[in-house]
């Protein structure tokens, strides 16, 4: 079992970090170019909720299906690979305030490789250096939303 933890700080109050995440469009937004998230069923983030998608990487699709499960509307949630291109994949979203304007956020997922062929595309895809870029990436985004985007329009 492999284990993958990002931590980051955002200027931005803990309900609108949660916020930003129960949003429907987030994973479309969290995704890196040229990466392209094609949905197949979503639901809304809730408890036993399911999102079916897939991931395009150029032109191979690799099909997950995921079951969210220890939802808080604050404090975050967990997504649990039901079905998918990995042995086992669970990720840990939490949300803690670190005062009234910053939040911190933490990406925990422990994940698996399955044997095969299989496991050497997802040794690829999925790598301690993927996640490493792809997490950089989202907190990249995760600010622009929640700092950037957010002051140009208060102004």
């Amino acid at each position: 079992m492999h284990l993958f933890v990002h931590r980051f700080l955002v200027r931005a109050p803990l309900e609108e970090v949660a916020n930003f995440h129960r949003d429907t469009r987030a994973l479309r937004r969290l995704t890196p170019p040229p990466i392209w998230v094609q949905f197949h069923h979503l639901e809304p983030l809730a408890e036993n909720s399911i999102a079916e998608f897939s991931l395009w990487f150029g032109p191979f699709p690799v099909r997950w299906r995921a079951l969210h499960i220890h939802v808080h509307p604050l404090q975050g949630f967990t997504d649990i690979q039901v079905q998918g291109p990995l042995q086992s994949w669970r990720h840990t979203h939490s949300f803690q305030a670190v005062d009234e304007h910053t939040t911190q956020i933490t990406e925990m997922i422990e994940y698996e490789h399955p044997a095969g062929w299989n496991g050497l595309l997802t040794r690829l895809l999925y790598s301690s250096i993927a996640l490493r870029l792809l997490f950089f990436y989202r907190q990249w985004v995760t600010r622009f939303y929640l700092e950037w985007k957010r002051s140009v329009e208060r102004h």
